[in-house]
């Protein structure tokens, strides 16, 4: 949509004024900035110069355009000069000061067509407004050259002071700048030497986080020897004392009366706690050193269940409290390393029936779209919350419960977890329980190797 402003005929050098001065005042009716005013008028008299001293006249026609991005719209219309070419500094410069400069060639006719947005924000023109901008472009004067050439001064003069006012401006903070840069230099010859002190703090500071690391590594490894040799010294008598507890409970072996038997019997079950503690122990180290990994297999997890079940029923019969197993959400086959998560779970079911005095400890197994999940919940003492993640430090137990052990049974079942390539959590309430989450993936890890055979322990 276009609205119509007005008309004017370049048959004359004045009609370049008529039309620079058009555009000043058509700019000023529109809410232009005065140099937006003073860019659209001097552009206009660029292409109009240019365009009469090229063809001798030309028409000047000013619209409103609305379709898009608002703007005033001056189409310069002039008649061709076979084999002469247009000036083309005016309408180059004219590019400078406007959005846009469009030129079209129709037959022997020239087209110039100078684009300039309206402000950004502005109201759109009521008609009202729109017929008294025509009526007042229609009622200008042809001016003189000396008129417009006051008017042009008096642009000059006041871009000038402009100019001015604005290296005035900039002259007192370059004045402060310099102070500025005076404190600065200082300030930054300050700042370097302290830098420099202080680097040379650092390099000492780490030379000696160098040597504590070293220390610590060394530390480490001296553990880990201690505790794989230790874990191998006592494997021996402790199978050892096993073996001849079994021995004397044979049935081919000379008869025992019940209380030989039941101390027999319980010398054979410390003996298997024994054991278990030493693996773990050899299995931690192992674990630190990188050089325990999962061998995964097919794994019923229902029969695995039931294994658990029968192979912790007599310690859930000496301490107290009931075990059940769920497995009615089982998938059937589970591929995991079978002894790992043997042990994984024989430690989670132990602690469940150490620290619950009475009540039930349940071994669920359920199945979700990613993960077979085992949940191991009792009703005994639980942990306070503050504890919940210091239970899986090496060595750490709960102040105030004492019971046997070393603290290595959660620690090493999330190593054994994470090994799995899933998790083990706890969620726990002082007084009513809790329970223990182990999350496994549905597929193997990907770093898992194919079965192999391992170690007799």
């Amino acid at each position: 949509m276009r609205d119509d402003l007005v008309s004017i005929e370049i048959s004359e050098a004045t009609g370049v004024f008529a039309v620079r001065q058009a555009g000043r005042h058509a700019a000023a009716a529109l809410h232009f900035t005065d140099h937006d005013q003073v860019r659209v008028a001097t552009a206009l008299s660029e292409v109009g110069r240019e365009l009469f001293s090229h063809s001798g006249g030309a028409t000047a026609a000013f619209t409103l355009d609305w379709d898009g991005a608002p703007a005033l719209v001056i189409e310069f219309d002039c008649k061709e000069r076979p084999g002469v070419d247009i000036p083309r500094d005016g309408i180059l410069a004219a590019t400078r000061l406007v959005d846009h400069v469009e030129e079209d060639d129709t037959g022997d006719r020239h087209l110039v067509r100078v684009r300039k947005n309206l402000p950004a924000g502005g109201a759109r023109i009521t008609g009202t407004e729109l017929e008294d901008l025509r009526t007042m472009l229609r009622g200008l004067y042809p001016v003189s050259a000396l008129e417009e050439l006051r008017t042009q001064n008096a642009e000059l003069i006041e871009a000038l002071e402009e100019a001015r006012r604005k290296r005035e401006e900039v002259r007192h903070p370059n004045s402060e700048l310099e102070e500025t840069d005076h404190g600065v230099v200082a300030l930054y010859t300050e700042l370097s030497e302290e830098l420099e002190k202080t680097n040379q703090g650092v390099v000492a500071l780490y030379a000696e986080l160098d040597e504590k690391t070293d220390q610590l590594r060394e530390a480490g490894e001296s553990k880990n020897r201690f505790w794989a040799s230790i874990s191998h010294e006592l494997r021996t008598p402790v199978n050892s004392i096993i073996g001849l507890a079994r021995l004397l409970l044979d049935p081919a072996a000379d008869p025992l009366h019940d209380e030989q038997r039941r101390q027999i019997s319980l010398i054979d079950d410390t003996g298997q706690t024994l054991l278990a503690l030493v693996n773990e122990l050899l299995d931690m180290a192992k674990a630190e050193q990188g050089h325990l990994e999962p061998h995964p297999s097919p794994v019923d997890p229902r029969a695995l269940a039931d294994q658990l079940s029968a192979l912790m029923a007599p310690t859930a019969e000496r301490t107290g409290p009931t075990l059940t197993v769920d497995t009615d959400g089982a998938p059937p086959v589970l591929v995991t390393d079978e002894v790992m998560l043997t042990r994984l779970l024989r430690n989670l079911l132990g602690n469940g029936l150490k620290f619950t005095d009475e009540g039930e400890v349940r071994l669920t197994v359920r199945s979700t779209p990613e993960h077979v999940e085992f949940a191991v919940a009792d009703t005994g003492r639980g942990i306070p919350p503050a504890e919940l993640e210091r239970v899986f430090e090496e060595f750490y137990q709960v102040p105030g419960y004492k019971t046997e052990g070393t603290g290595l049974g959660l620690p090493y079942s999330r190593h054994l977890a994470r090994l799995l390539g899933g998790d083990l959590t706890l969620d726990s309430t002082v007084g009513e329980g809790t329970t223990a989450t182990l999350r496994l993936p549905s597929r193997p890890p990907p770093h898992a190797g194919e079965p192999q055979a391992r170690e007799d322990r």
